[in-house]
């Protein structure tokens, strides 16, 4: 749990995230012998719950804004199947977290949960519904994806109370040339046009692939088809930043072998309005995988988070603007890689 902080101008002032953190410093106080043990130990008792956000003095301004860490409960699956959505939760609170991405509205072997009890459920630990994975597409055409079941899966997501709708499916639905993906960005181009209509954004989230060549014309990278070919007032992005890095290992050599570098931030810096969300992940660099890095918890990699979110937070109005998510596809321990990552992130300084 964390104390109240100076969050924006009044230019950007944000109602709930103010609410939320006024509330995280009601608790804070109460909380610092748990969130001491929870961040290892290190700080006095009475100082813990300030310990992972403020730093020591003269450090600098913490490179994470306020309220905008989250978690995309892909993560944390395991124990939201055995344990439900509460205790999850409630370790997330006292981890530090601000947010949830949903994979899923369901908890297994947990029990039953309507949208409304998982809606409230998260506000009383405060943390924010701030978006959600659906399917792109399936051959069921039962199936609860945006091309069988848009209206449902608009539903779901007014009714939780999101203000992003997204898929982690690739635009490979026609295949992999340029008029295959020009036909799927008219599909996100629609499905964005009708969460727009519910004051909400469509976006999709990215892997490796996304970062190949056409293969009818192998001097054209897709991701770039996806960028031009979809509404920028309807599309969004959501970067999975470790997958672009491997994207960058993959790919920076068209078919033929020609050069054909890129950086993943300079994607974000040219269009930040199109990135409100961001998967943060960590690998360390492995030239021998096919990927070029092995997953890690965050913090325990070679992925410089202190320059990425700087760089994006630095920008003109977007302090913010974006929504930055912890995630592990397979952590080894999950509640160990939430604490663990929230420590990190708090811990990033700004140069002064």
């Amino acid at each position: 749990m964390r104390p109240s902080r100076t969050t924006a101008t009044s230019k950007n002032h944000d109602p709930e995230l103010s609410h939320r953190l006024s509330r995280r410093g009601m608790l804070g106080v109460a909380a610092g012998a748990t969130a001491a043990a929870l961040l290892g130990g290190t700080a006095a008792p009475a100082t813990a719950a300030t310990s992972a956000t403020t730093g020591a003095a003269g450090r600098g301004r913490p490179v994470l804004p306020p309220g905008r860490l989250g978690i995309q409960l892909y993560t944390l699956r395991d124990k939201v199947s055995t344990l439900g959505f509460a205790p999850v939760f409630a370790e997330l609170e006292k981890y530090g977290y601000d947010e949830v991405e949903f994979a899923g509205y369901t908890q297994g072997s947990a029990g039953p949960i309507t949208l409304a009890q998982l809606k409230r459920l998260a506000r009383d630990h405060g943390l924010n519904p701030i978006g959600s994975h659906v399917g792109y597409y399936s051959s069921d055409p039962n199936a609860y994806t945006f091309a069988q079941n848009l209206n449902k899966v608009l539903d779901d997501a007014q009714a939780l109370g999101l203000k992003h709708i997204g898929t982690a499916s690739g635009p490979f639905r026609y295949g992999s040339t340029v008029d295959a993906w020009k036909r799927a960005a008219e599909e996100f181009n629609t499905y964005g046009a009708a969460a727009k209509a519910r004051g909400m954004k469509f976006y999709q989230h990215n892997h490796s692939e996304e970062f190949s060549f056409a293969t009818d014309k192998p001097r054209v990278r897709l991701y770039d088809v996806l960028l031009a070919e979809t509404d920028p007032d309807l599309v969004y992005l959501e970067m999975d930043i470790y997958w672009a890095y491997v994207g960058q290992f993959r790919f920076s050599k068209r078919p033929d072998g020609t050069p054909a570098p890129f950086e993943p931030l300079d994607y974000v810096l040219r269009r930040p309005n199109r990135y409100p969300l961001f998967h943060v992940k960590d690998g360390e660099r492995d030239p021998s995988s096919e990927y070029g890095y092995n997953m890690v918890d965050v913090g325990d990699g070679d992925i410089d988070y202190k320059r990425f979110i700087s760089a994006v937070t630095r920008l003109k109005g977007h302090r913010l603007a974006h929504h930055w998510q912890a995630e592990h596809d397979n952590p080894t321990e999950s509640f160990t890689f939430a604490r663990r990552s929230s420590a990190h992130l708090h811990s990033l300084r700004e140069k002064r």
